[in-house]
């Protein structure tokens, strides 16, 4: 009979709680959002509860409950002679400040859509078969847009597109852009917000993502951008000076025939700008909380994804440099390098 290290059984308990916990705190969290609990404490610093329920106009009985769970997560902070309840500006910077370069309600909203799709998924581990991205809820497009934009606000005009070699210059000077799996279509309007005398078009194959965009547009006054639906491997157009993938390569059945197809599509000295999930190239290299993350949304969204496509290359999250070198050199790009790197992603730069 096996015997049982009492310590690292303890140990594993505290570990279990603590995840029980931070999966309970999805629901309370995204309640704080939707009642702009977070955005009112931020604003109006300390409260007391019934001042909070007033401000928000909420019911006090139901939001001390919500206070102490936060309180208890140490997500708010609470002093006893004031009763009052205080949003910390670091916590502020995750659940209150939209443009925070660590905004996390997608986060929290991602996990509810990966949480809907687990009937689907869970019979797809017994028949192999995908589950197509557009058969996941619509929160499951929001969440993914609301995530990933305080990353391309932050980082894709300051930090990933001065990396790229010659690239900054050619799009300050006029450029034909083309942004592939563009989503909501953040990322293409922040750069066309930057490069006014570039042309920045969208494409998407799912037509909701596409109408998301076309209005985020509208909203910043963007003249220079365009959306249309169209796949990674018959998207129109030639002659793009930058051809962009935001965190989708990996979730393409064929990314080695989509990567031949932009090859076709760019100027001979053109770049493929690849943004993908930070990773290495072994399954031990991932054994951190990024990679917890990543590892579950790939089981959830992106193998599903990619298996209900043809081919079925099933890169998944986590695929590592090496294997994202191996797609696109398969689809004719002879150089390949890391330009730089943020804790969430990797940004690879392809030329001919």
């Amino acid at each position: 009979m096996t015997t049982v290290d009492d310590a690292k059984l303890h140990q594993l308990i505290g570990q279990m709680l603590n995840d029980l916990g931070g999966a309970a705190s999805v629901a309370m969290v995204r309640m704080g959002d939707a009642l702009g609990l977070y955005k009112t404490l931020h604003e109006k610093g300390s409260m007391t509860c019934d001042e909070l329920a007033a401000a928000a106009n909420v019911h006090p009985r139901y939001l001390r409950e919500w206070l102490s769970q936060q309180t208890a997560s140490s997500y708010l902070t609470y002093d006893s002679a004031s009763q009052k309840f205080t949003l910390p500006p670091e916590q502020a910077m995750m659940f209150a400040i939209e443009d925070s370069p660590v905004a996390m309600m997608g986060a929290f909203d991602g996990v509810v859509a990966w949480q809907e799709v687990q009937p689907r998924v869970q019979e797809a581990f017994k028949n192999g078969g995908g589950v197509a991205w557009g058969d996941h809820g619509p929160c499951l497009f929001c969440s993914t847009a609301r995530f990933f934009r305080p990353g391309y606000l932050h980082n894709l005009v300051q930090n990933w597109l001065p990396a790229l070699d010659g690239v900054e210059a050619k799009l300050r000077d006029g450029a034909k852009v083309a942004d592939v799996g563009c989503g909501h279509g953040w990322s293409t309007v922040f750069m066309a917000q930057a490069f006014p005398r570039s042309h920045f078009i969208g494409y998407d194959f799912h037509p909701g993502s596409i109408e998301q965009a076309k209005a985020h547009a509208r909203e910043h006054n963007v003249s220079n951008v365009e959306f249309h639906v169209g796949t990674a491997q018959q998207y129109p157009g030639n002659e793009f000076d930058l051809v962009a993938f935001f965190d989708c390569l990996h979730d393409m059945g064929d990314p080695a025939g989509a990567a031949a197809h932009v090859k076709q599509s760019l100027k001979p000295d053109g770049t493929w700008m690849i943004v993908e999930p930070m990773a290495g190239d072994r399954m031990e290299d991932n054994m951190n909380p990024i990679g917890r993350i990543y590892y579950a949304a790939s089981t959830l969204v992106c193998v599903p994804t990619s298996l209900a496509q043809e081919v079925g290359a099933a890169l998944g999250a986590q695929a590592g440099e090496a294997k994202l070198r191996e797609v696109i050199t398969a689809g004719g790009f002879s150089r390949v390098r890391r330009a730089t790197e943020t804790p969430f992603n990797m940004v690879l730069e392809a030329r001919a």
